[in-house]
């Protein structure tokens, strides 16, 4: 039983967009201007349909299946109306959003099943495992990868598998600082549940108001915090996983020697290979004090220096993160204040978590470090971006609805290898999308670091050409290309799903997806579980 449950209703994601359809609002003027003028934006586009219009593939799961499987879960929570098929169709992605707006079916679950067990789970995938049903689990929705897509030639119908009723906090291990947690919770719900008892996981990615810990989990998320708090597959110490092939109960301790780490398996494997039902999570007690402050460096390379610098050296702020000279001047890297930002350069956002001696120390200290940089401060710049910092995929909405194709991609690399990787990116997507007719605006940030690296994302807007969804295809096709032959790998945070599987290859070798099927094979051995998902697919054989 739950210590705990969520005492608000979870909040619905905008079936259509990002978040809460009534924090939507139009681009303002500067940015329209730059449409116009800067990329040849002439028309809008049109919205999608209600949702009551949209068109969705037809039901194939038989009555007698269909009735089996509300059995398990309780016939009220398993539905297969409009609305509930649409809502677990597609994630957030561009590509998404723009199939919503082509007016083509949808390709929708049969059935949306909402479990409250981890034997619920267990009896479902032993069901579909029978009927050859694929099953798609489902967390939050926000899958920017095509991770909600999976492939249904072969199967006899697809069912979602929405955990939202699987939102407890289930334990809470004071002593060793470890929370145990359902992995339909929210990031907010959670952060409240562990905050009623003083305790944050401090985990904060821009996805945070409506992705859930299980998809944190299966994504290896990364939060805007990590380089204070660490990414969130660096805080997961347990998992307990439902397979076709049965239960999965992973750590026993923080660390162990019993043989390779087998929750490493279940960490990024995007529901392909199980449905995680529990967590057991790091926590740490929430900070005394916050402080967020914006600093302007002369250019990337000073930036990309100083940020190196205090990530391996000291102090690390909790919070690190740069903008290039364009996110900078079109003021981006503070989104309440969009606009062509005065006084160039490349700003960086550094801010800091923890008692106030400690933020007082390492906020002094990395003052020293960025002063001799030749750093100056911005002041309210840290504070615009912790009030605005998940604001941003709503002006993506906006942009595509004012006719503009925006999207972003997100890679890392070596601090060796920063720089080219950068250069490579920006040079293939400019080459690509220029050659279609349609030269982009390419904006690029530092999000994560590291000692050894850091990431990079880049946002991309240019005119939506009359079927922008190949014009994306080609360009993403052209920096992943990039990416790969730059050494970067081809996502640090967002995860594989199908938009990225076709590199998977290049990045791992065909010795490493071999050993990807092997424990699909033995875990999923009818391949039910996220088809077509992260995993390849043998050549001439349908993926799994």
């Amino acid at each position: 039983m739950a210590i705990s449950q969520p005492s608000e209703v979870r909040p619905e994601l905008s079936w259509s967009g990002w978040g809460d359809p009534g924090q939507a609002s139009a681009p303002p003027d500067a940015i329209l201007e730059l449409l116009r003028s800067g990329l040849g934006v002439t028309r809008a586009t049109p919205g999608p349909v209600s949702i009551s219009g949209l068109e969705l593939t037809p039901i194939r799961l038989d009555p007698a299946t269909s009735e089996a499987l509300a059995a398990i879960v309780g016939e009220a929570n398993a539905r297969s109306d409009q609305e509930a098929r649409a809502r677990h169709a597609l994630g957030k992605s561009t590509l998404d959003l723009l199939a919503l707006r082509a007016g083509a079916a949808i390709g929708a679950p049969d059935l949306v099943l909402a479990p409250a067990s981890h034997a619920q789970i267990i009896q479902v995938l032993e069901l579909c495992s029978r009927q050859r049903v694929a099953v798609v689990p489902f967390g939050g929705g926000t899958s920017v990868v095509g991770g909600l897509a999976p492939q249904s030639e072969g199967f006899a119908s697809v069912v979602a598998l929405d955990l939202r009723r699987m939102n407890g906090l289930l334990e809470l291990d004071r002593e060793s600082r470890l929370a145990v947690l359902g992995p339909g919770l929210l990031g907010p719900q959670a952060e409240a549940l562990l905050a009623e008892r003083g305790y944050t996981i401090g985990h904060f990615p821009q996805s945070f108001e409506y992705a859930t810990l299980g998809g944190f989990a299966a994504a290896r998320s990364s939060g805007q915090a990590s380089a204070g708090y660490g990414r969130f597959d660096e805080l997961v110490v347990g998992l307990k996983v439902a397979t076709p092939a049965g239960s999965l109960i992973l750590g026993r301790a923080p660390k162990s020697a019993a043989g390779p780490d087998l929750r490493q398996l279940i960490l990024g494997s995007e529901g392909t290979l199980g449905v995680i039902t529990e967590l057991t999570v790091r926590v740490v007690p929430v900070p005394e004090r916050r402080v967020y402050e914006g600093w302007r460096l002369p250019d990337f390379d000073h930036g990309v220096a100083t940020l190196r610098r205090l990530v391996q050296d000291g102090p690390v702020p909790t919070v690190l993160r740069l903008s290039d000279e364009a996110e900078t001047a079109l003021g981006l890297a503070r989104p309440g204040e969009l606009g062509q930002s005065e006084g160039g350069g490349c700003l960086a956002i550094v801010g800091y978590e923890g008692t106030a001696q400690d933020v007082a120390t390492r906020r002094e200290a990395a003052a020293d470090v960025l002063n001799a940089a030749g750093a100056s401060p911005v002041d309210g710049a840290g504070e615009d971006w912790a009030r605005d910092r998940y604001r941003a995929p709503y002006l993506r909405d906006a942009l595509l609805d004012a006719g503009a194709l925006v999207e972003t991609l997100e890679t890392v690399t070596f601090w060796s290898s920063l720089r080219g990787l950068y250069d490579a990116v920006g040079a293939a997507l400019r080459e690509q999308l220029t050659g279609q007719g349609t030269p982009p605006l390419i904006l690029c940030h530092v999000s994560h670091v590291y000692p050894a690296g850091a990431s990079l994302y880049f946002t991309i807007a240019c005119a939506q050409l009359a079927d922008p969804i190949a014009q994306w295809r080609a360009a993403k096709a052209a920096a992943g290309d990039a990416i790969m032959a730059a050494g970067g790998s081809i996502t640090h945070h967002h995860g594989v799903g199908r938009d990225h599987r076709e590199w998977l290859p290049a990045e791992v070798g065909e010795l490493g997806i071999a050993v990807l099927r092997a424990v699909k094979q033995t875990l999923d051995p009818v391949g039910i579980l996220n088809p077509g998902i992260l995993i390849p697919a043998k050549s001439g054989a349908a993926a799994r």
